[in-house]
């Protein structure tokens, strides 16, 4: 997406009405060595697209995916968070994402262009990628369930994450494109956050295995965020959003498609 001609030939033959942008480099754990491509790639790439829209017939509404990890490493006190939260990436990932947010907020303010920033917290559903924590560790469940095996290793489950099903972010996402303020970023979240150790739990119970969990270093990331809870009144008040799938049903619909394969 860098390629801004290779963009602008397929928005002139698409022509599209509104488009959402979610490409990027997203493993946050892996942008810590290469940070100067996760740049190019994240904020380069969020300035093609923008100005590739800007060449198409009526002006094309743009949503430009960003990230709740630029609010980086947050007190208790500041939780939830909104959007009026002071931004402090942490990773080049979120320096790069909170760039584009500049970009894509700058296209607003300098050429008038209808774009909306969605700052989404953690979201999973079956189909993820198991560069992801979730998708991974159920992975990684079922693989040593089929082994026999009696541990497994993992990353840091100390931390808290807001997650929300996949499902209601796409929901989110289509009523911002349709009744989002152009120039404006919106949290998209549950408002509650859970211990990744809690996500372990439930799926070994959903799995009907008993593993020891063992704290693996080389899965530990340089820094990572203690704590994320975001509130989504704005997305609320805005488009009359609501998240519709509880996590037990999200986690079972993982668990599925992985002991599908």
């Amino acid at each position: 997406m860098a390629d801004g001609a290779a963009v602008r030939r397929v928005f002139s033959d698409v022509v599209p009405e509104a488009i959402y942008h979610l490409a990027a480099m997203t493993h946050v754990g892996e942008s810590w060595h290469d940070p100067s491509r996760v740049l190019r790639v994240n904020v380069l790439g969020t300035a093609e697209i923008l100005a590739a829209a800007r060449q198409v017939p009526g002006g094309p509404r743009v949503l430009v995916v960003s990230s709740a990890e630029v609010y980086g490493v947050v007190t208790p006190e500041q939780l939830p968070l909104t959007e009026d939260t002071p931004t402090a990436p942490a990773s080049p990932y979120a320096a790069s994402k909170l760039a584009a947010e500049v970009v894509a907020l700058q296209a607003w303010r300098g050429y008038g262009q209808p774009v909306v920033v969605v700052r989404p917290f953690n979201h999973i559903g079956p189909g993820q990628s198991p560069n992801f924590f979730v998708p991974a560790l159920t992975k990684r469940i079922i693989e040593a369930q089929r082994s026999g095996a009696g541990s497994l290793k993992v990353g840091t489950l100390t931390t808290r994450r807001d997650f929300t099903d996949v499902r209601d972010v796409v929901e989110a996402y289509r009523l911002l494109i349709e009744m989002g303020d152009p120039g404006t970023a919106y949290n998209v979240c549950s408002g509650r956050d859970v211990a990744m150790s809690e996500v372990a739990a439930q799926l070994l119970a959903l799995a009907g295995v008993d593993l020891t969990l063992q704290t693996d270093p080389g899965l530990v990331r340089p820094v990572d965020v203690p704590v994320l809870r975001g509130d989504a009144g704005l997305l609320r008040e805005t488009t009359g959003w609501q998240p519709a799938v509880p996590l037990a049903t999200t986690l079972a619909d993982v668990l599925s498609s992985w002991e599908a394969d």
